[in-house]
């Protein structure tokens, strides 16, 4: 309590550290929605101001730093930077078309398939970085609009990241927090992910995929390329496969040899990042390692890093305590109503802003609650939480890092996807997949 006390009288004005840190909060949120400052930068301000105003000191901010999602999300966007040099990612996509005779609707059913099961291996934004560019290779060759591909892309990989533990941000900082392995969110969350995958075809099929045609000559054309030319290094490939199936497998068995997610990935890529620069010369070895750290995503990394931090200053002032509170009173403690609000206030939340500084908020707010519910009954929070922010990502373009990924290709390729637009469709989806999850929650934990 001491220390409480102590930061309380040394913030700025002699201001109440609650109100200071949730202006600071507030401001910091409202900056990155309207997306007219890069959100990593608004990030690192909010940051700063929450130091700087007396709310945190350093050593406090840097505590309120999860490095395990840090470390994680840097090292799978290492091996996936070196393991797309090979060209393993072109290949699978030709012999996605090829093995739906390159049909319009098979094809989105063949990308969103592919995506979501990379998305529960790899990770949502990792995911999207390889498929998206790989769409409108094929959408062009085709001939076809590429919204409706890239759409379901969207959606494909929310829903598949939020089957395990590192296919979406979100996850990845629950499992830190809760301390839940690989193979719980697996078991927990795989089977409503396939579900509510499974229903979000029909909608995609009466909105687009009737109406999805290819001429013949172009169909023909695609059906005539040749899969192993896109093979460009083939010790690179034996090398990036062999890292990637020892880091799943490090993954799945974390809890029995008592290592974090991020030790696996980072030394999966160190490990990689070994045998790509074997037998080559000092320079070129800089080289290497320059490029693989270059196709870093820094921009979300800084991101993290500035939100951590901010969060932490609200937690510290006892905001998210009196939150807690609330919601406890709100529900009356109950286990069932409590897990199906967190569920469906996470999804609104998530798809109005990113879920990653939502997530953040809410998993103090959870432990805050623990004490009410005991060890078993508040993993079904977890589980409720998790469900609420991979899938409510899929509301907006700003719901989801994976979205802005996909935006960004799309923009480049000079069929922007629009905020307005893309919202009135993908909301009402993303409602009809929470009402699933509720009803999965319900059934098996409640």
């Amino acid at each position: 309590m001491h220390g409480a006390a102590h930061s309380i009288s040394e913030v700025i004005f002699g201001l109440s550290p609650l109100l200071v840190s949730l202006a600071i909060f507030v401001f910091t949120y409202a900056v990155i929605v309207t997306e007219r400052i890069n959100r990593a930068i608004v990030a690192l301000l909010g940051a700063g101001l929450m130091i700087f105003s007396g709310v945190l000191r350093q050593h406090e901010a840097f505590a309120g730093i999860d490095l395990n999602t840090i470390g994680l999300l840097t090292g799978m966007m290492v091996i996936v930077a070196i393991t797309q040099k090979s060209g393993i990612f072109q290949y699978v996509a030709v012999v996605a078309v090829k093995a739906v005779r390159a049909d319009p609707w098979g094809l989105m059913v063949m990308l969103s398939v592919v995506t979501a099961v990379l998305s529960a291996l790899l990770d949502n934004v990792t995911t999207v970085l390889l498929i998206a560019p790989v769409t409108l290779l094929i959408t062009d060759a085709l001939k076809l609009n590429p919204y409706p591909y890239l759409f379901s892309v969207i959606f494909a990989s929310n829903i598949g990241g939020a089957a395990t533990l590192i296919g979406d941000p979100p996850n990845i900082m629950i499992g830190s927090a809760a301390k839940l392995t690989f193979n719980d969110f697996l078991f927990n969350l795989g089977p409503v992910a396939l579900v509510v995958f499974l229903l979000t075809l029909i909608p995609f099929y009466l909105i687009w995929g009737r109406k999805l045609h290819a001429a013949p000559e172009d169909r023909a054309e695609v059906m005539a390329f040749d899969e192993k030319s896109a093979i460009t290094d083939t010790r690179l490939l034996k090398q990036s496969l062999s890292v990637i199936a020892l880091v799943i497998l490090g993954f799945s068995l974390s809890h029995q040899i008592g290592q974090e997610p991020a030790t696996i990935a980072m030394f999966g890529a160190a490990l990689l990042l070994l045998l790509r620069a074997f037998e080559k010369g000092a320079e070129e070895q800089t080289h290497l390692v320059h490029h693989s750290f270059a196709e870093v995503e820094w921009v979300t990394i800084f991101f993290f890093v500035g939100l951590f931090v901010v969060v932490a200053g609200v937690e510290k002032s006892g905001a998210l305590e009196i939150l807690a509170k609330q919601i406890a009173v709100f529900t009356g403690g109950d286990l069932g109503t409590t897990a199906i609000a967190i569920l469906w206030v996470s999804a609104v939340a998530s798809a109005l802003v990113d879920n990653i500084p939502f997530v953040a908020t809410m998993i103090p707010v959870i432990q805050k609650m623990a004490p009410l519910f005991g060890a078993s009954d508040v993993n079904t929070l977890w589980w409720s939480l998790a469900l609420g922010a991979c899938l409510g990502g899929n509301g907006s373009l700003v719901g989801a890092s994976a979205n802005l990924v996909v935006a960004g290709f799309a923009e480049r390729a000079g069929q922007p996807i629009r905020f307005i637009p893309f919202m009135l469709l993908a909301f009402p989806l993303m409602l009809m997949s929470i009402a699933a999850s509720s009803l999965y929650i319900w059934l098996r934990y409640l």
